[in-house]
């Protein structure tokens, strides 16, 4: 079973940076798209970013656009999220997901919907104040 564990969150002002990172533990993430969604309290699961299995293609959320960058390490089963500029609507908690295995082929349609990935960490708090 695959454990997905987050990191790097915690409390900073509007326009500085953090980077996150999700480390896979129990299987290889390799061959797997990877993504970022966070979710703040009775709200859904919002899409942040994801990237492909090679690392070669990415999609970031129009709100985070220019701002955030994700990237994998595979041979450290570590994806990262860098954030900068932070603004306030970016608090929230932050969790790392890997695709479904069944959407190995698919991903390309399916990395923006929460509910085609299996496997979820335990979430980062991140907030950001004015």
């Amino acid at each position: 079973q695959v454990q997905l564990v987050e990191s790097g969150g915690g409390s900073v002002q509007a326009g500085n940076s953090l980077t996150l990172s999700c480390v896979a533990s129990g299987g290889e993430i390799e061959e797997y798209g990877m993504g970022w969604f966070r979710q703040v309290p009775g709200e859904g699961r919002e899409f942040v970013a994801a990237i492909t299995w090679g690392g070669g293609t990415t999609w970031y959320a129009e709100s985070v656009e220019g701002r955030f960058t994700i990237s994998r390490y595979d041979r450290k089963n570590t994806v990262y999220l860098r954030m900068r500029d932070l603004k306030p609507d970016d608090t929230a908690v932050y969790y790392c997901a890997r695709a479904s295995a069944g959407d190995r082929g698919t991903f390309y349609y399916t990395y923006k919907n929460a509910n085609r990935y299996g496997y979820w960490g335990q979430g980062t708090q991140v907030t950001v104040s004015s």
